[in-house]
């Protein structure tokens, strides 16, 4: 309880622009929260399919594969498919590639969406607090050139203590996000080279033999 009452009192000395630098920190938290587990649920999906079609190319039921994946949003089902539609047209292996890397050009603007916004949000709110720093600091010393000179020093060393909350506040909103933005960004780069991985083993499997594919 004691630590929320420092918060409190914390956050409102800070002026004005404590709040902003709040409405920054929760739509950093939101989107976070959000790319986390949409990435956590694209990892899962990605796999469960990988362990599904792999099989099926092993063993050449190309018809089996375009039939359960044909019409599937999962980006490892999306590149299988591709390379086996391109190996029924053309059996070179650099087009089956360029096909299924095609396939996974696609996929890759989903996983990287608004992960770029948290580096972004993270600089705002440094901005902002060194912003309302200095504003805090044009105002003490414009208040303490008009006050009693008795007061003039409790005044000052009041005034920049508010003023520098806003600072470390914004520190603390940003710190966190850069933090989840490099998490976010490791964990799409995995999500990324599992594809490559698959496609690779597809690619493999499909690569070499020119029995052709049967259309869908």
């Amino acid at each position: 309880m004691d630590f929320v009452n420092v918060i409190v009192r914390f956050f409102q000395e800070g002026g004005p622009f404590m709040y902003p630098i709040a409405v920054v920190l929760a739509v950093g938290a939101a989107i976070a929260v959000e790319r986390w587990l949409c990435l956590s649920k694209a990892g899962f999906r990605n796999r469960k399919a990988f362990n599904t079609l792999i099989p099926l190319v092993a063993k050449r039921e190309f018809s089996t594969v375009l039939k359960s994946a044909q019409r599937s949003q999962v980006p490892v089902d999306k590149i299988i498919v591709a390379g086996v539609k391109k190996y029924a047209e053309a059996q070179a292996r650099e087009d089956i590639e360029s096909a299924m890397e095609e396939g996974l050009l696609e996929v890759l603007p989903r996983y990287e969406k608004r992960t770029a916004y948290l580096a972004t949000l993270a600089n705002i709110a440094t901005l902002m607090g060194l912003l309302g720093t200095i504003i805090g600091l044009i105002a003490a010393f414009t208040a303490v050139a008009n006050a009693d000179p008795a007061e003039k020093a409790t005044l000052l060393s009041q005034s920049i203590s508010v003023a520098m909350n806003t600072t470390a506040f914004g520190l603390i909103a940003a710190i966190p996000l850069l933090i989840f933005h490099a998490l976010l960004q490791s964990k799409t780069n995995q999500l990324v080279d599992n594809l490559e991985m698959a496609g690779i083993k597809c690619l493999n499997l499909i690569g070499g033999n020119k029995q052709k594919a049967p259309q869908a």
